[in-house]
């Protein structure tokens, strides 16, 4: 049975800070926002690659980090109740005769919008393979991504889990691998290829990596997989090349993935619109595209002066908002209002005026 179809008045791509900033700036015209994401949270760009590296140039936060700030957005947004579709692209956009927007993500969820924001940075972030296209064949069976649904408790037992990366995800993969659960038995061995015998990670992450290889929990194997091993439809080895030049076989009953992401355009590029150097042309006046109703803000977008910061998406964002109002409540008088001094924005935000002195 497909799902119903999501109606809203505005449907924000990317989960990014400048997407989060989106959903801020329509809640104050009282829109509430669906916001779509690959990733399986938010975040974007700053999660993925410095969440924990100090960011400067935010104005009034002397330095914060990629965590920090989305952990500040998505308290500023939380009155605005933004309804969070994660692990998931839109993969369609037409237009329908009433002039609405028609969007299908590729988990097959449909949504109708008067307006669409494109707030999806350098593109979606997708999980890196490794270099064996046979591998696809075991996807969502026995090779894992980061993004993939929980595995159920005692799916490693007794089996050779191999994890598959060099940073903390990978080693943290590794160390959940060698400690089941109570209620199942641990796997027959896991094993940790990297390029090198280098890791990255908190120190003691590290040291509890170190514990663990030394106690015979985790062997690490420095190598690069070069192939696979099948019988019939189940993959039982990959084949790596070893730091050493030695082609070898490793035991594989689940391959867990963690190789980092990188930003994909997808699907936004063949959306009909005409791209200039993968960015999205805009009107500065309320940052619309070619495509009426269509809105990009943020990295994604490019006009004359454009820079890469998070600065500008919010500034962006915030006039792109008071653009859509024309399609949102073509009716309705749109009106600058101070959150200093605006009842109804206080009530919006749940917050009380000050009192007077």
């Amino acid at each position: 049975m497909a799902a119903p179809v999501i109606e809203a008045d505005a449907v924000v791509i990317g989960a990014g800070p400048v997407g989060l900033f989106q959903v801020f700036q329509l809640g104050l015209h009282e829109v509430q926002a669906h916001v779509i994401d690959a990733l399986p949270y938010a975040g974007g760009q700053c999660m993925e690659l410095y969440a924990d590296k100090p960011i400067y140039d935010i104005p009034g936060t002397p330095v914060t980090t990629g965590r920090g700030l989305t952990q500040s957005l998505l308290q500023q947004i939380a009155p605005f109740q933004a309804q969070m579709h994660f692990s998931q692209l839109v993969e369609s956009v037409t237009r329908l005769e009433d002039g609405r927007l028609h969007l299908v993500t590729d988990t097959g969820n449909t949504f109708v919008t008067k307006t669409l924001f494109v707030a999806a940075g350098v593109g979606a972030f997708v999980a890196r393979k490794p270099p064996v296209p046979a591998l696809e064949a075991f996807e969502g069976r026995q090779v894992h991504y980061p993004h993939d649904a929980a595995l159920p408790d005692g799916t490693m037992a007794d089996a050779h889990v191999v994890v598959l990366g060099g940073d903390e995800s990978a080693v943290v993969a590794a160390l959940d691998a060698a400690q089941p659960s109570e209620n199942a038995r641990g796997p027959a061995s896991v094993t940790l290829i990297h390029r090198r015998d280098v890791f990255t990670g908190e120190p003691a992450t590290l040291q509890l990596l170190e514990a663990a290889r030394a106690a015979g929990k985790i062997q690490v194997l420095a190598a690069q997989v070069t192939g696979c091993e099948a019988e019939g439809d189940r993959l039982h080895a990959l084949q790596v090349l070893t730091a050493e030049g030695k082609e070898t076989p490793v035991p594989a009953d689940h391959v867990i993935v963690r190789l980092g992401v990188s930003p994909k355009m997808g699907p936004i590029a063949d959306w009909g619109w005409t791209l200039e150097r993968k960015q999205v042309p805009v009107n500065t006046e309320n940052f619309q595209s070619e495509l009426p109703g269509i809105f990009a803000v943020g990295d994604i977008n490019f006009y004359p002066g454009k820079r890469k910061l998070i600065l500008s998406g919010f500034h962006e964002a915030t006039l792109a908002a008071f653009g859509a109002m024309a399609f949102i409540s073509p009716e309705k008088k749109v009106l600058l209002q101070y959150t200093t001094t605006s009842p109804r924005l206080h009530q919006l935000l749940g917050v009380g005026t000050q009192e007077k002195s």
